[in-house]
């Protein structure tokens, strides 16, 4: 049995799913189990007919388990793009947090987002992770995932050393973009979001596929509405975000 790569996993509960990486780790990447139990996203992931895994699993009482050693690709990205990198299992580590997911989309237990703030931290340091790429599932699978959703605090987690942030603009009434709306100001919205790692077509016009990378933005840094409209207050939250560096 292989020791954990981190002192703040408690136990190695070895998954049969991984192979080879392709790429040097560059990216961390944060799920929900999306399960009912923990017990039962525990067994799926270490299932060999499920064909998923993750590194590490955050259980509700801050509990760490790892799954499978960060040398190896874990399957938990599945089809996936940051900035221009189209195997994120090879280039990330995975973490899967238990929780329901959007059925039942309770706040995380205190205990458990410290454990994983933790986690991410000894992570970040030792495999030199920029806080920018502390990505959700939702924001490297559009269309795809939506998780850990936008009752996942962010905001927590930056506050305890992880990950890029910036307070999200006041939501406030106006002009939006969203579907069907085209020209220069669409074209530089979808290149500031292409900009900042989002997979996206700068085309000029305001598509249904624009409409879920928008919203998937909002899903991580702008959670009080996830609409898939560029209103002022998405604007100018990605805006703060591509000036605050990191």
């Amino acid at each position: 049995m292989p020791s954990p790569d981190t002192p703040h996993a408690a136990d190695f509960r070895p998954s049969p799913n991984h192979n080879e990486r392709l790429t040097p780790i560059s990216a961390l990447i944060l799920h929900y189990t999306g399960m009912p139990t923990a017990a039962s996203a525990l067994a799926l992931l270490t299932s060999v007919e499920a064909q998923v895994s993750s590194h590490y699993f955050v259980d509700e009482d801050g509990t760490i388990l790892q799954l499978v050693p960060e040398a190896r690709r874990a399957w938990h990205a599945g089809r996936s793009f940051w900035a221009g990198e189209t195997d994120l299992n090879s280039a990330s580590i995975g973490i899967e947090i238990v929780h329901p997911g959007h059925d039942d989309p309770r706040p995380f237990p205190d205990r458990q987002i410290e454990a994983t703030a933790a986690l991410c931290r000894d992570i970040c340091a030792r495999q030199g992770i920029a806080p920018r790429r502390v990505l959700g599932h939702s924001d490297i699978a559009i269309g795809r995932k939506i998780d850990p959703g936008e009752f996942f605090p962010w905001k927590t987690l930056a506050e305890l050393g992880v990950g890029h942030y910036v307070e999200p603009a006041a939501i406030v009434g106006g002009a939006v973009l969203e579907t069907g709306a085209r020209g220069d100001e669409v074209r530089r919205l979808q290149q500031a979001l292409a900009d900042y790692g989002y997979k996206i077509d700068v085309t000029g016009d305001y598509d249904q596929a624009c409409a879920g990378v928008v919203a998937a933005f909002q899903r991580h840094f702008r959670p009080a509405l996830v609409d898939g409209r560029a209103d002022a207050s998405t604007i100018a939250t990605l805006r703060a975000l591509a000036g605050a560096g990191a």
